[in-house]
């Protein structure tokens, strides 16, 4: 009733779709409660599910992968990229966790409490740096670290709070985290109950409010949300799928991402193809940091379902790839065009926006080196990004507030293709 009520007072449009909504609710639910996978299969799939089993490691990084960047970790490019990863703070044996019970993203009249997220997006800097150095060099000491941590929160976190930001903390948070644990799956020195606590805390805790964002946008018209708030929570989505043996929530991120009504699926996230192919992207006429936040997000999504042998960097006529060089072009300091962007909540856009021009974000190299290198294709602005971008840091390496850390990062280490 709370579903409906919330609907029907906002005049919400009917694409919602409200069975669809109902059957993705109750399902994940029910999966959160009684169907976490053990380490064995997957398990914590719906019953009824024929999907084809999950690809391990199949999030950001897969066996290839691995292998690749750990034959080439002495050789340019990769040993700069290996070279920041050894640097950051967060790579650090000496890192200490600091988990929390609950986690305060945003503050109005109903939610006082103090905010601490900056707990959770430091701590799973660290998992995440200290798993992929684990990954690289064989020590199982940074292995031990990063389970030190994916243990502390999973023993202790048990909501996420604040005010419509904590929607933001499910996505960017959710998608990270499961990344940084999906990098220790099959380290022998993470036990298995450990593994089955951490992906339950995943369901039950980040899960739920991903898809209630993506399927009732807190009540507001289906463009009231920025491309960055439906990204996030679509990479959570799919991400939270692919740890804990779920096809079906992987799907429901797949389909969004090609049909979904949201200003996250690609065909609003890239808003206005130009008749010189760029692709105008949702947020330019916001700011260039949000516009850059979006092209990380779009790109590790993209990744994500790469590995599970979906192309959605193709979906459109390489539409992302449009986008990428749009935004590439502008923050390069080269003009572009601009289509008038009218928003319900936001009102109209007549130009872009200068704000932010120029900011470097660790998202290039990932976008680069598939469309140029993996599949050779001509992405020129892109490439200049990444070559200006390049080594990529992580966590922290781009300023200490939430932005410095809306990304993994490191990717000329990581996404360096040959």
């Amino acid at each position: 009733m709370a579903t409906q009520i919330l609907i029907d007072t906002q005049k919400r449009p009917m694409r919602i779709h409200l069975v669809v909504l109902l059957l993705m609710l109750l399902s994940s639910f029910a999966a959160a409660e009684d169907k976490v996978p053990d380490q064995e299969g997957p398990g914590g799939q719906a019953a009824e599910s024929t999907a084809a089993p999950l690809v391990h490691p199949g999030l950001l990084h897969g066996e290839a992968d691995l292998a690749r960047i750990r034959a080439n970790v002495d050789r340019a490019p990769w040993r700069s990229g290996w070279e920041k990863l050894v640097a950051n703070g967060h790579a650090s044996l000496d890192y200490t966790p600091r988990p929390a019970e609950v986690v305060v993203r945003g503050r109005d009249r109903l939610h006082t409490e103090p905010e601490n997220y900056r707990l959770l997006f430091n701590d799973i800097a660290a998992a995440y740096a200290c798993g992929l150095r684990w990954r690289v060099s064989g020590d199982d000491r940074y292995a031990d670290k990063a389970v030190e941590i994916l243990n502390a929160w999973s023993k202790q976190l048990k909501r996420l709070s604040g005010s419509t930001d904590v929607c933001l903390a499910a996505g960017i948070y959710g998608y990270q985290f499961a990344n940084a644990a999906e990098l220790l799956r099959g380290y022998d020195g993470w036990a298995k109950d450990d593994q089955t606590r951490f992906q339950r805390m995943m369901l039950e805790v980040f899960l739920p409010i991903n898809q209630r964002f993506l399927a009732l946008h807190n009540g507001t018209k289906i463009d009231h949300y920025w491309a960055n708030w439906d990204l996030c929570n679509m990479a959570s989505l799919m991400a939270i799928g692919v740890l804990c043996d779920r096809p079906d929530l992987y799907q429901q991120a797949v389909d969004y991402f090609r049909h979904g009504d949201g200003n996250g699926a690609v065909a609003q996230a890239v808003c206005h193809v130009h008749p010189d192919g760029l692709g105008q992207w949702q947020e330019s006429g916001r700011d260039q940091g949000h516009s850059l936040m979006g092209i990380g997000l779009m790109g590790d999504i993209c990744e994500m379902a790469w590995k599970q042998g979906d192309d959605l960097y193709g979906h459109d006529d390489n539409r992302f790839l449009k986008g990428c060089e749009y935004v590439a072009k502008y923050n390069l300091g080269e003009e572009v065009p601009f289509a008038p962007y009218n928003n319900s909540s936001h009102g109209r856009h007549d130009q872009i926006s200068p704000h932010g021009r120029g900011q470097l974000r660790p998202v290039w190299e990932r976008v680069y080196n598939h469309y140029v290198v993996r599949q050779g294709l001509s992405a020129p602005y892109t490439t200049r990004m990444a070559e200006k971008a390049r080594p990529e840091g992580g966590g922290g390496d781009y300023g200490q507030n939430s932005g410095g850390f809306d990304h993994l990062g490191y990717g000329t280490l990581t996404a360096t293709l040959e």
